[in-house]
């Protein structure tokens, strides 16, 4: 089996939790071969605790690496566009974490560079390769017909989870012009996105981009892409939303927030007239909790509950050994900006009916 050689872009949370301990835990497929991130004291710790040599602090020079495969941009996602484009021009492939990006234009340009580097670019849509989640898919389109669904996404702040349950480097060493930069290149980019809304609404649109990807992307797989955004609402300060969307012959609505409970409900449900389905996910940030598909259905005088656990594997690494494959044998993924590009412009329509209600 070829050993795909990494560079990681961007050492925060989701890199020191998720993606260097499980290229780790695949050793046969996966050597990480060089770090990049803005802070000094992170590439040290990073570095000396998984045993990288090679790091840098600008994404061009760990690029140009010569012996690097793939690159893994897991940075902040203003700079999410800007380092898959350097990439994937450069040949690379490219795991990009979501949300992609925060524009369309930003979009079609990963399109061109990955199509000029001749490399795959794959989002890390980590849900949508959850074998419950994969099984729901098949058993939905089974379904004779579709009364109504309900995507929900209501998490406690990811720190309630971390702070009892991993260790996290952090470092107080960024310089002020590189803060400057990220705010001043998120305002740009939101308000090329969305044009000029109230702080709520950048709120809200932020918090599509990051917490709302995973849930309507899996919806847009597992049902198809809404015809119409019906109705949308903000509270809290844009922290908390829900919309109604439209679909062929039924509705379905999503709620999403983020409060201070130490729990995390997200989950997918589709309601048949005589067959319920659901995936239930757990917090990402403790490994191997297991995603589950429910069935709940109705045949003659009895009706039965089943929870069906097709492994404790969790989703990322299912992620991982997909994107192996995508990489060895250069094939496109399920989840390509093409399909990225869909949440982007459903997004925005949220925010477009938001602002009707403003």
């Amino acid at each position: 089996m070829k050993r795909v050689k990494v560079g990681v872009v961007g050492l925060g949370e989701v890199a020191q939790i998720i993606h260097l301990p499980i290229l780790r835990s695949l050793p046969d497929q996966y050597e990480v071969a060089a770090i990049c991130d803005v802070s000094e004291g992170l590439l040290r710790a990073v570095g000396d605790r998984h045993g990288i040599e090679r790091r840098y602090t600008r994404a061009a020079d760990l690029v140009a690496q010569e012996d690097i495969d793939a690159v893994f941009v897991l940075n902040s996602d203003e700079y999410h566009a800007e380092h898959t484009i350097l990439a994937a021009r450069a040949g690379k492939h490219v795991l990009v974490e979501k949300p992609m990006c925060l524009t369309l234009r930003e979009a079609e340009e990963i399109v061109a560079a990955r199509d000029a580097g001749g490399g795959q670019v794959m989002v890390a849509y980590m849900r949508r390769y959850a074998p419950a989640f994969t099984r729901a898919v098949d058993e939905v389109r089974a379904l004779e017909k579709i009364n109504y669904v309900r995507v929900r996404d209501i998490i406690g702040q990811n720190a309630l989870i971390i702070e009892q349950s991993s260790l996290v480097h952090r470092f107080d060493d960024i310089p002020e012009s590189a803060r400057n930069d990220r705010t001043e290149r998120a305002q740009a980019l939101v308000r090329e996105a969305v044009g000029e809304v109230s702080p709520e609404l950048v709120r809200s649109y932020r918090m599509l981009l990051g917490l709302g990807s995973h849930d309507l992307s899996a919806m847009r797989e597992l049902i198809g892409v809404p015809r119409k955004v019906l109705a949308a609402s903000q509270w809290n300060g844009g922290s908390f939303m829900n919309a109604i969307f439209q679909f062929d012959g039924f509705n379905g609505t999503f709620e999403m927030g983020v409060d201070r409970q130490r729990r995390f409900d997200a989950h997918l449900e589709v309601y048949g007239d005589s067959r319920q389905l659901r995936v239930q996910y757990d917090t990402p940030y403790i490994r191997h909790l297991p995603t589950t598909f429910q069935v709940r259905e109705t045949v003659g005088d009895a009706y039965t509950e089943t929870i069906h656990r097709p492994t404790f594997k969790d989703p990322y690494t299912h992620e991982l050994e997909y994107f192996h494959n995508v990489v060895t044998n250069n094939v496109a993924p399920k989840t390509t900006p093409e399909d990225s590009m869909e949440d982007l412009r459903l997004f925005r329509e949220i925010i477009e009916v938001l602002k009707t209600q403003a």
